[in-house]
C-alpha cells in the first residue's frame, strides 16, 4: 500500500509538471540573443514579476538566460533589441517553487539607449565599477511596483517615471536627470547632474558628492531630503503651500515666510528651485 501511495504521488506530480509546460532541464530554461550591430540604436527590456539582472560584458550580442515558468524573447527589430519576459498567470502546487530569475548580458561597450520597463520583480542594472561606469546616451526607468537598482552608470540623459516601489540608485553621473515618483521611494546616492524632481505621496532621498547643476524639486504631500556638501555653491528659492522647507545652511541674504524661503550659500553659483504643497522638504 505504501509503494503504490509513493507510485501514485510521483504520477501526480509528473502529470502537474507536463501540463504546465515546466521543462526538467533547469526548470524551464531558455537563452535567446541578438547581435549588436552599428545600426543598433536601441536596448529595450521589458519585464515584470520577475528577478533580473542587467549584467554589461565583453562581448558583441545582447543575450538572457532565464530560469522558471514563461517565456522571454530576444527580438531584433530594425535598429533596435528588445528582451521580452512573458509570464504564465496559471497556479498550481509546483509554482510555489518554481523560482523565476533572468540575466541579461549586454556589451559592455554599447554607448547608445535604453529603456527599461519593470513592473512587480526586481532588477538590477550596474556597470563594473565606480571608475569604470557604464556608459550610455539615453536611459529610461519606468516601473510600476517592485525593486530597481542601479549603480555605477553614467548618462547624457536620463529619466525615472514610477508609480510605486523602491528605486536605488548608486553612483550615478549625468548631464541631467527627470525623477517622476508618485508613491514609494527614491533613493539615490552620489549623483552628479543636473535634476528635476516631482514627488507625489512618496519619498524621495537626493544625497550629491558635488553640486554642479541646477536642482528642481515638487513635492506634492510627500518627502523630500536634498544632502549637499557642505562646501556646495547655491542660491535656494523655496515655495511653501501648506507644507515646509527647512535647512541646516547657514544663508546669506536669507528671507522667510510661510510662503517663501530664499538665499544663498557660498558664490550662489546653482539654482536650486524647491516647490512643496503638503508635504516637506529638507536641505542639509
Amino acid at each position: 500500500m505504501k509503494k503504490l501511495f509513493v507510485l501514485g504521488f510521483f504520477l501526480v506530480g509528473l502529470f502537474l509538471l507536463i501540463v504546465t509546460n515546466t521543462s526538467w532541464l533547469a526548470f524551464g530554461q531558455a537563452t535567446n540573443q541578438a547581435e549588436v550591430t552599428n545600426n543598433i540604436d536601441l536596448i529595450e527590456i521589458d519585464v515584470s514579476g520577475v528577478s533580473t539582472k542587467i549584467i554589461p560584458e565583453k562581448r558583441n550580442n545582447v543575450r538572457a538566460e532565464y530560469k522558471g515558468k514563461g517565456k522571454v524573447t530576444v527580438q531584433e527589430n530594425g535598429d533596435s533589441i528588445k528582451v521580452e519576459f512573458e509570464s504564465k498567470n496559471s497556479f498550481n502546487f509546483l509554482s510555489l517553487f518554481n523560482k523565476k530569475n533572468l540575466t541579461i548580458y549586454i556589451p559592455e561597450d554599447y554607448d547608445r539607449d535604453m529603456v527599461i520597463d519593470s513592473g512587480s520583480g526586481k532588477l538590477s542594472f550596474s556597470g563594473k565599477s565606480i571608475n569604470k561606469p557604464m556608459h550610455l546616451k539615453n536611459l529610461t526607468l519606468n516601473m510600476s511596483s517592485g525593486h530597481v537598482q542601479l549603480s555605477n552608470i553614467m548618462t547624457d540623459y536620463f529619466e525615472q517615471d514610477g508609480s510605486s516601489g523602491y528605486v536605488g540608485i548608486d553612483s550615478f553621473t549625468t548631464k541631467k536627470g527627470s525623477f517622476n515618483m508618485s508613491s514609494g521611494k527614491l533613493d539615490v546616492k552620489d549623483y552628479s547632474g543636473e535634476v528635476d524632481a516631482h514627488v507625489t505621496s512618496g519619498q524621495l532621498s537626493l544625497k550629491m558628492n558635488k553640486l554642479s547643476d541646477s536642482v528642481n524639486v515638487e513635492v506634492n504631500s510627500g518627502f523630500a531630503t536634498l544632502d549637499l556638501p557642505a562646501n556646495a555653491d547655491f542660491t535656494l528659492n523655496g515655495k511653501i503651500g501648506s507644507g515646509s522647507i527647512s535647512t541646516d545652511f547657514s544663508l546669506i541674504d536669507f528671507k522667510e515666510d510661510k510662503h517663501r524661503i530664499e538665499g544663498k550659500h557660498g558664490s550662489g553659483q546653482h539654482d536650486i528651485d524647491l516647490d512643496v504643497n503638503s508635504g516637506k522638504i529638507k536641505v542639509k
